[in-house]
């Protein structure tokens, strides 16, 4: 049986660096995987489409109203889910993390050793990081770990695997992000999660999202929320 392979890339003004994301991501390589590639334009004011469909974006969804990249991997997932997706694979649009490690990152998924799976920088390696970024990671994946009660390296990737059961029951609960709620809310419910380390490189096009004072006043309240919510059960989707 074929299986589907959704490639979501959520991408708000990214033209100088999404087609080399689109042209790094494997196509063929299994044959019992066909790989698609669907970018989630979320309020782009420059030539992001135009250059995804040149670099051979399979298909687009455009966001209603540009809320932020929780809200546009939100809908991204949920899109390749309703598109039929056995699996997706989330990556940031920024040309940060490796597309060519795509199958490293699923094979965990399709050999049913994991339902989740994150690419982690730290487990691998890392180029171009600044010290006050690498400080933030590590507290916010600091706190991941202790309302979790396990072991995580790399709380706030941009490079995520899900199977359809994962993509069924993922709950992102606020707009602005989400790095932490996303594992909070699978691996409370009962996914199993596993890290695989890839190779990580600062952007070198565009600019990122992240600012200190707005990460932190909605990050922090959005985990808390995520922690009071009563914990479904897991799906058999």
């Amino acid at each position: 049986m074929i299986q589907t392979l959704y490639i979501v890339i959520p991408a708000r003004n990214e033209e100088g660096a999404i087609a080399e994301v689109i042209r790094k991501v494997p196509r063929r390589f299994r044959d019992d995987v066909e790989v698609k590639v669907l970018v989630v334009n979320d309020g782009s004011t420059d030539r992001t489409v135009e250059v995804s469909l040149q670099a051979g974006a399979d298909e687009i969804y455009t966001m209603p109203v540009s809320t932020g990249l929780g809200a546009a991997v939100r809908a991204g997932l949920r899109e390749a889910y309703r598109r039929g997706a056995h699996y997706a694979v989330m990556i940031d649009a920024d040309n940060e993390y490796p597309a060519e490690q795509i199958p490293e990152l699923v094979e965990p998924l399709l050999a049913g050793k994991a339902d989740y799976v994150i690419g982690s920088r730290f487990l691998g390696t890392i180029k171009g990081m600044k010290w006050h970024r690498r400080m933030g990671n590590y507290l916010f994946t600091a706190v991941q770990c202790m309302l979790l009660r396990r072991f995580i390296y790399d709380g706030q990737s941009g490079m995520r695997a899900f199977n359809r059961a994962a993509l069924a029951d993922l709950e992102i609960i606020h707009d602005y992000n989400y790095a932490q709620v996303m594992t909070l809310n699978l691996v409370r419910k009962g996914y199993r999660m596993m890290e695989i380390p890839i190779r990580y490189q600062v952007r070198t096009t565009g600019d990122s999202f992240i600012r200190f004072a707005p990460y932190v006043t909605k990050v922090i309240p959005a985990i808390w929320r995520e922690m009071r919510r009563p914990v479904s059960p897991k799906s058999m989707a």
